[in-house]
């Protein structure tokens, strides 16, 4: 699959940084000052497993007369024109500016597939800026961090579903039930990823032997399961970062860990004679700040003495270590033998079923109310923090976003609490939620800030006759 994709918005909110980071090398210039960038640039890209034909554009300015900034709002027209899909780029540290208003509405008009991308949202500072970026109408904003990389897998999906849901090779169509699942097998050098995937499919696919490290590049095989589609990709393994060695093993380490970002559900190889040390909490806590759906797979289990206790205690160390994980699936198997591959599948779907939840506001609500009763926020300086709504704005994974009063004093332990409260209450075990806490707006705010609108506004409610 191959599209052509402008990238546009207002002056210095990061486009030519984008399309840098989906050019894969320094195109454009970039620079704090804005109005960098006047012509169109043209440049290849990819983004996984999709061709881009990139259109980095001028920021765009709501003037008509004969000045520079004029032309240069033409060719980003042009650039509109003729693009398959449109990246609307806004600042999420500035939030939606008029400006961003007037090109939106102009954006509609034209009737091109936009993608709305909040840029600058790593961290906390962009969080309010995103959930500001609905007030455009179009569609749901995603958080990306063109400078850092960040936000990619989601940029990639909403543009497949702008340009249609094509596959990457166009010869089919990857919408709604047909879509492949997007699965990586991550985890050590040798505990067994390779001879999994050759297993599940069937065949010798991929070179496998004792020696560790033989996988370097992210290999990606399309595969049926029970009907379904099922894109898999095995990855180089992963060791600490102390113990990198040589450029090919960096080149190999960030090949996988872009194989993670891409993914949809990742599943998590270990040793069984060998589980769950540092290394492999520190990939599944990778995972779980990736935003992906997890399931531990126990390899090479026909080694195992007593597997009954073994397991129950391993289970018992991902829930106590990997708290942010709790109830993430363990399948114990033996790619050599077949023994227990029958129960891995059946794990992937659910927990790719789980991560692609929606709840009703209703439910969410009534949730809410219950588990407010149950436990109430902590008092901050006498003051109580008083929860007010909840909604869910994305899947994939579940996002949800709570109004409260003083919700900046809301304490980091009762964010946990209604976090592991939604896990358990809406049956999501493993899955990663999304809790960002918000203050709704203030209708006396304006009033407060002008006194003559503060004394007209007291006089229409005690609803006095005006002089």
């Amino acid at each position: 699959m191959r599209v052509r994709l402008a990238i546009v918005g207002r002056p210095n909110v990061g486009k030519s940084t984008l399309f840098n980071r989906l050019a894969g090398r320094r195109l454009a210039i970039v620079d704090d000052q804005p109005g960098v960038t006047r012509d169109r640039r043209f440049g290849a890209g990819r983004l996984g497993d999709i061709d881009l034909e990139l259109i980095d554009t001028a920021g765009f300015e709501d003037v008509t007369d004969a000045s520079l900034e004029t032309r240069m709002r033409r060719q980003t027209e042009l650039a509109i024109a003729e693009a398959g899909v449109v990246v609307f780029v806004i600042d999420a540290r500035e939030g939606v500016m008029a400006l961003d208003e007037v090109f939106a509405a102009q954006l509609r008009k034209a009737g091109k597939p936009v993608v709305l991308a909040a840029n600058k949202a790593e961290g906390r500072a962009g969080e309010a800026g995103v959930l500001d970026g609905h007030s455009l109408g179009l569609g749901e904003p995603i958080a990306i961090s063109a400078e850092h990389g960040e936000g990619l897998a989601d940029l990639y999906a909403a543009i497949v579903d702008a340009a249609g849901g094509v596959a990457a090779d166009g010869a089919d169509d990857e919408q709604g039930a047909d879509k492949p699942i997007r699965m990586a097998i991550l985890g050590r050098p040798n505990a067994g990823k390779s001879t999994l995937v050759n297993r599940l499919i069937g065949e010798e696919r991929l070179l496998t032997g004792p020696e560790a490290g033989i996988t370097r590049d992210a290999v990606s095989v399309d595969w049926t399961w029970d009907g379904r589609r099922v894109r898999l990709v095995d990855t180089a393994g992963l060791r600490r970062k102390a113990r990198v060695e040589g450029g090919l093993e960096r080149l190999a380490v960030q090949d996988s860990i872009r194989a993670l970002t891409f993914a949809e559900v990742a599943v998590l190889v270990m040793d069984a004679t060998c589980a769950f040390e540092t290394q492999d909490l520190q990939i599944a806590d990778l995972i779980e700040r990736e935003g992906r759906a997890l399931v531990f797979v126990l390899a090479k289990w026909d080694l195992v003495d007593d597997p009954g206790p073994r397991l129950k205690a391993f289970i018992e160390r991902a829930e106590q270590m990997l708290p942010q994980v709790r109830g993430a699936p363990v399948v114990a198997l033996s790619a050599e033998t077949g023994r227990g591959l029958d129960r891995l599948m059946p794990a992937v779907v659910k927990a790719h079923f789980d991560w692609s939840s929606k709840v009703s506001t209703r439910d969410l609500n009534d949730w809410l109310k219950l588990a407010i009763e149950r436990h109430p926020p902590p008092a901050v300086e006498g003051r109580r923090v008083k929860p007010k709504y909840m909604a869910q704005i994305k899947g994939r994974p579940p996002t949800f976003v709570l109004f409260a009063s003083r919700a900046d004093k809301l304490a980091e332990s009762y964010r946990r609490y209604l976090i592991n409260s939604l896990r358990q209450s809406f049956d999501l075990p493993g899955t990663p939620i999304r809790l960002t806490v918000k203050a709704g707006k203030n209708p006396y705010a304006e009033e407060m800030a002008d006194p003559v609108k503060a004394f007209q506004a007291r006089r229409r409610r005690a609803r006095l006759p005006s002089r």
